[in-house]
């Protein structure tokens, strides 16, 4: 469809030079399909969103019923809502410790605004901590506390008052004291180049923040429901955060957010003033049936366990490839995946022929070394076989920049 093309060239926004293009046809499983009917091997998952493949027959079909019954009927916070009520009472059932009242949103980077706003509401305090290499969204709050100066100084002057902490490294959080509002981190950091903290390193920053009264923000929006082998990545530390921001699989592949916490600290919205937080189509009913119908297939099949195994499988054979066109070394946490290689040319070069193979992966916004791998919660032996074996394929051809 040439005319389409040309048409989204010219009245879609571009945000990068090289935009993948696909026309999309359609999507299941771990595979898209475009116009052509070529078929493409899906290992982002739409950026971790749909976790449970594209089409889920299940989530589908919970869009269906619920759109013949009613849409968006009134802003946020006002009508009861059955599938906004019956996805909070689920999260609250799941979610680590007295995390038990949720505000939706519409996207990841809506709730972590919610987030510093109710943290300084909470608190009384205006300062906040991020930690570098973050990512925690482009909204002008979201984009204060990224790690990535690249990508803040074009838009400064931005929110003040955010520090900057080396992240996995102990010594630094002794720089959080009584001044600070609010703490934000990825349990692992996506964007940053899939950075496993060590074991003691979230442990030592909740006890930090609680002996200054400090709140504690995990942004759990790409390491959440499941992907990294736990249905929260901070179950693998033991650690419960003050506030929890979800989004990207929430909506099972709906776009929906939000952040959870515990009734006193979400109370402050309410008061001083009313309405301190509003939204018109946070929680939208279409997206939570959704929501809530991606989550009961990930709690019933398992799926977070399932991400775990294949993990691991996944890293096995990858593994095997290190050594070979640039590539140096493989690294993750259940199917949130990262290999590094060794020029930022090689990267590049790795990622537009695994393209042109038929895969779709790519490198990360703060490391551009770093291929990152998220595929769908349900990839199967034989799709990690055949990802791995035209990866394989590739970087044997001659990886000119290795």
């Amino acid at each position: 469809m040439p005319a389409l093309r040309e048409d989204f060239f010219r009245f879609i926004c571009q945000t990068s030079p090289e935009p993948l293009a696909i026309e999309v046809a359609r999507a299941h499983g771990c595979v898209i399909v475009d116009t052509n009917d070529r078929e493409y091997l899906d290992l982002l998952s739409g950026i971790g969103v749909a976790s449970l493949g594209h089409a889920h027959p299940a989530v589908v079909q919970a869009i269906r019923a619920q759109a013949e019954c009613y849409l968006h009927t009134m802003v946020y916070g006002e009508y009861i809502q059955e599938p906004q009520v019956r996805l909070a009472r689920r999260l609250a059932e799941v979610t680590p410790g007295g995390l038990s009242v949720t505000y939706f949103t519409n996207s990841g980077t809506e709730a972590v605004e919610g987030a510093l706003k109710t943290a300084r509401k909470y608190t009384g305090r205006s300062r906040f901590v991020s930690f570098s290499g973050s990512y925690h969204g482009d909204t002008f709050g979201s984009l204060s506390l990224g790690g990535n100066p690249v990508y803040r100084t074009p838009f400064e002057p931005l929110l003040p008052q955010v520090m900057f902490l080396p992240f996995n490294e102990l010594d630094a959080l002794e720089q959080i004291d009584e001044t600070v509002a609010a703490v934000i981190i990825e349990p692992i950091q996506g964007e940053g180049g899939v950075r496993i903290p060590d074991q003691e390193f979230l442990p030592r920053l909740r006890q930090r923040c609680s002996e200054v009264g400090v709140l504690l923000i995990f942004d759990e929006v790409i390491t959440g429901f499941g992907r990294t082998g736990r249905l929260f990545a901070c179950e693998h530390w033991g650690v419960t955060p003050d506030i929890l921001v979800l989004a990207k699989a929430l909506g099972g592949g709906m776009p929906l957010g939000a952040f959870v916490s515990t009734p006193p600290i979400m109370a402050t919205l309410s008061t001083d003033p009313p309405l301190a937080h509003v939204t018109t189509f946070g929680g939208h009913p279409v997206c939570c049936a959704a929501g809530l119908a991606s989550l009961e297939v990930i709690l019933h099949q398992e799926l977070p366990q399932r991400a775990q195994r294949k993990g691991e499988e996944f890293l096995r054979e990858l593994q095997t490839l290190c050594g070979i066109g640039g590539l140096t070394r493989v690294r993750g946490r259940g199917l949130l995946i990262g290999m590094d290689f060794v020029t930022p040319e090689a990267t590049k070069n790795f990622v537009h022929n695994c393209f042109a193979a038929g895969l779709i992966l790519g490198w990360t916004l703060h490391r551009d070394t770093v291929v990152r791998l998220a595929p769908p919660l349900i990839i199967s032996s034989a799709e990690i076989d055949r990802a791995v074996s035209l990866m394989q394929a590739v970087l044997r051809q001659g990886n000119r920049y290795s």
